[in-house]
């Protein structure tokens, strides 16, 4: 019955319920002054006039006070499955997670603990590893106003499902102000490709933010003296526009780069709320595919996002960001296609030229290519959309017309499925 016997006493109480029998004090001013809802006043109302001498407002406890041995034997057997993972080096587990326990309890034998018991019983049979204290902590308070304002965007690299053999690379977008997650997927290999794909799926579904975050990773900016191809022409840090900024600039979106690791704090630490809990759940449904990983992706982004309260902002994700956008505090402006384009195929796209031939061919790797309604020796704009592994559409523009569209097999270009 509430917490009410924690600031009052049981005489408090029945000699407020008596002044109210005798219409001294009105209703509303007990349920204020308890902080209680109506249904439970006209509850322990009755309980008093039912029995006024025995009434009491003292806590009793309804719940067993040992665990179940059906219940620890449960608790002791998930926690067997984590020690196992974390004593295996080639596993990014460090640490036990009580509150996974938890939910399996919870989602797998419909069987209820509490953390703090979890925690017990863990501590009882030698599985508990203290955690070790960070000399620095990052600081956590939301800095964005909006939603849209900045979306932290970065990938990690792991062997999220130890069954598979192979590390995947996990690519996720995060709303600064919401902390809602609009995108994670996993791929085989990072790519330019990968991540236009994460960026067309948010923009396409939410609208064009105000600024990207990123690291200073050569897919994402040039800089000088790292990524330059010849010496004698050296360019300036920024001075060339990767694949994945260009498309970035005719979105109007604004790229902001986090000069250290400790910088990106915020796109981190959902990331090791995932990779903790993912790599847990692809232990114990043994996954050893991709498809199948992404599947237990989707499940805990669904958790992460509209279950789970937030421990920085106090709201569960995707409802925050829900709220910001019906009380118009959001910086995503709606996605246009800028002239002369078409098509979200012209703007999600890599980019390159080539002079005409005078065949009236272009030569793309070891592929050449025929135009039509093209002169020799003028130069064309490439759009090249991948449509899946195999097949990739070519679309040629010349002085803001489209002149030819084309469809070619990667093979064809020489490129293996995870090379764009």
């Amino acid at each position: 019955m509430a917490q009410i016997h924690k600031s009052f006493s049981t005489e408090q109480v029945k000699d407020l319920f008596k002044h109210y029998m005798d219409k001294q004090i009105e209703r509303t001013y007990i349920q204020e002054l308890l902080g209680i809802e109506k249904a439970q006043f006209f509850r322990l109302l009755k309980e008093y006039r039912d029995n006024p001498a025995n009434f009491s407002i003292n806590y009793t406890r309804t719940s067993p006070k040992r665990l179940s041995p059906e219940v620890k034997e449960n608790i002791i057997k998930e926690l067997q499955i984590d020690k196992e993972a974390i004593e295996n080096k080639n596993i990014p587990l460090k640490y036990y997670n009580y509150s996974y326990v938890k939910d399996r309890l919870a989602k797998v034998y419909n069987q209820s603990a509490s953390l703090p018991t979890v925690i017990k019983c863990a501590k009882e049979h030698d599985y508990y590893i203290p955690r070790k204290e960070h000399k620095k902590v990052h600081d956590r308070e939301v800095l964005t106003r909006y939603i849209g304002e900045l979306i932290q965007h970065d990938a990690s690299y792991h062997l999220w499902a130890p069954a598979s053999g192979k590390k995947w690379c996990l690519i996720t977008s995060l709303d600064d102000h919401s902390r809602y997650i609009p995108y994670g997927k996993f791929e085989e290999h990072e790519s330019s490709w990968a991540h236009i794909q994460a960026l067309q799926s948010v923009v396409i579904k939410h609208g064009c933010p105000y600024s990207y975050y990123v690291d200073c990773h050569s897919i994402f900016r040039y800089v000088r003296g790292r990524d330059q191809v010849h010496h004698k022409f050296e360019k300036f840090t920024d001075d060339v526009d990767p694949q994945w900024k260009q498309v970035l600039v005719d979105c109007r979106v604004k790229p902001i780069y986090a000069l250290s690791p400790q910088a990106k704090g915020k796109i981190e630490r959902p990331y090791q709320w995932l990779q903790d809990r993912i790599i847990r759940s692809c232990i114990r449904e043994n996954v050893s595919t991709i498809a199948h990983g992404q599947r237990v992706l989707n499940a805990e982004l669904d958790r992460y996002n509209h279950k789970q309260v937030h421990s920085t902002t106090g709201e569960i994700p995707y409802l925050r960001f829900q709220n910001a956008k019906e009380q118009g505090k959001s910086l995503f402006h709606q996605f246009a296609i800028p002239l002369p384009y078409l098509t979200y195929k012209d703007i999600f796209a890599f980019r390159t030229t080539r002079f005409v031939d005078q065949y009236c061919k272009v030569t793309i790797k070891n592929l050449a290519i025929r135009l039509k309604d093209v002169e020799p020796r003028q130069v064309v704009d490439i759009r090249v959309y991948p449509l899946d592994d195999s097949l990739i559409e070519l679309r040629f523009w010349r002085k803001g017309k489209l002149i030819d569209t084309q469809r070619v097999k990667k093979r064809e270009l020489g490129l293996s499925p995870f090379q764009l």
